[in-house]
């Protein structure tokens, strides 16, 4: 009995698929709402129906992925990674490599301050001791009774040989200029204020040793020496420096240019500080013919 309904049931199927296979038109008929208006009927072919709905098929696909991909409604139906989209996974990522690049910059400043902060407080001049002062003099004297100084050449030619009194050490002045601000520890200035051009040569004031020789934020270009007898000279907000850390230099020498950079100038100058054992002392006090 069951076989004879499946029998039955594949043959009904046959015949109405026969049947579908021979319409070859169709017609949509529109009924209006309002009383007394007639139907309208319209006729269309099967192989126009389905070249509409292939158009129709086509035309939604290419719309659809413009909208998608070029218009904000991408970040409703496609959003990125973790709800993001595309342009703010590349902005993230380049405020990343900003902030990578930021830290390591502070790192730099950090390790520069620690150098920094070593040299003025420690005031250690045990190394320029153990060199003694006569290593502080040229070792090219005897054949240049200048020493390659040029300052030692206007003093031969103004004044003849000119011999320290004694062993003590002293300071020069380390640039030309005039002074525009003293000494004011009260109110965090602690050396002197020489007002020049940028570019004008700096010298040692007296020889020693390059203990730090780099930028610091508001100081600028900087460089420290190191002294017999626990003297530390400073020079800020140059604009070039001419040695570099662990160099010994001889009074008098080339050792900057000065500048206006850093945070904490207002305009072209070098700023010249003396320290004696970590403490500062007024450069007035110690500076030849002042």
């Amino acid at each position: 009995m069951n076989k004879l309904k499946k029998i039955i049931g594949n043959l009904l199927l046959k015949i109405k698929f026969h049947r579908v296979k021979k319409i070859r038109s169709f017609s949509i008929i529109i009924f209006p709402e309002e009383v007394g208006l007639q139907a309208k009927s319209k006729k269309f072919t099967v192989k126009y129906a389905a070249a509409f709905i292939v158009l129709y098929t086509l035309l939604s696909l290419v719309v659809g992925f413009y909208v998608i991909n070029f218009t904000p409604l991408k970040n409703i139906f496609a959003p990125g990674k973790n709800g993001l989209s595309y342009s703010d996974i590349q902005k993230i990522n380049e405020l990343n490599k900003r902030v990578i690049f930021l830290t390591r910059d502070l790192e730099n400043l950090k390790s520069s301050n620690e150098q920094l902060k070593n040299a003025i407080m420690l005031g250690d001049s045990n190394l320029v001791d153990s060199l003694s002062r006569k290593s502080l003099e040229p070792d090219l004297q005897k054949e240049d009774p200048f020493g390659g100084n040029i300052l030692e050449v206007v003093k031969k030619i103004l004044g003849g040989d000119v011999k320290p009194d004694s062993e003590s050490i002293h300071f020069e002045y380390p640039t030309t200029g005039f002074i525009s601000r003293g000494f004011l520890p009260e109110y965090g200035h602690m050396g002197i204020d020489f007002v020049v051009k940028v570019g004008t040569p700096i010298y040692a004031a007296a020889g020693g040793y390059v203990v730090f020789a780099g930028y610091t934020v508001n100081d600028g270009y900087m460089i420290i020496l190191n002294h017999p007898d626990g003297f530390v000279t400073v020079y800020k907000h140059c604009s070039v420096l001419l040695k570099k850390a662990h160099d010994i230099v001889f009074q008098g020498e080339a050792i900057a240019l000065s500048g206006n950079t850093g945070g904490l100038t207002t305009g072209p100058h070098l700023h010249f500080e003396i320290w004696k054992d970590g403490k500062p002392i007024n450069p007035k006090n110690l500076l030849k013919n002042y």
